[in-house]
């Protein structure tokens, strides 16, 4: 088993590289879908270490546009991301599948987009808010496919019961 997890963290590491070069704007990206449906299929704790390497990745294809320690920042923030969507989904799904998909699709975009830039501000200043619509605009789209695939995969892969 520990095999198989160790098979599918990589392989969702380099779907989020590929994700990656899918650009919206700069260096956001699709790289988070990765993480999101890694979350759903393996856990919070795996989905964090796929999110955090995913922008990782997505920085560095761009060239660290915000400097390293900003996109270090970013990184954990992501991870946090993760975490909080996998444990918001599986509370939720103890009661109603349609309820988990929408509040950790909400718990998601909040912290991937307002809070994340929140955060910044301080760091980068005001101008950061510009970045706030691509933000929100990336989370949800890359929560949305993470769900619709997950819907469709067969119960032998969600190995997150």
């Amino acid at each position: 088993m520990k095999t198989r997890k160790l098979v599918i963290i990589a392989l969702f590491i380099a779907m989020s590289f590929v994700g990656a070069n899918i650009k919206i704007a700069g260096s956001i990206a699709f790289d988070s879908m990765a993480g999101f449906l890694g979350t759903l299929i393996l856990g919070p704790l795996y989905g964090a270490l796929i999110g955090a390497i995913g922008h990782l990745l997505t920085a560095a294809i761009s060239g660290f546009p915000l400097s390293l320690p900003i996109h270090m920042i970013i990184m954990v923030d992501m991870a946090l991301t993760m975490l909080l969507f996998g444990i918001t989904y599986k509370f939720f799904s103890r009661s109603n599948e349609i309820i988990s998909i929408i509040m950790s699709s909400i718990v998601g975009i909040l912290i991937n987009g307002p809070l994340s830039v929140l955060m910044l501000i301080p760091i980068m200043g005001r101008a950061v808010l510009a970045m706030l619509p691509l933000l929100i605009l990336a989370a949800a789209l890359n929560i949305l496919i993470a769900h619709v695939v997950y819907k469709f995969l067969p119960r032998s892969i969600k190995l997150w019961k």
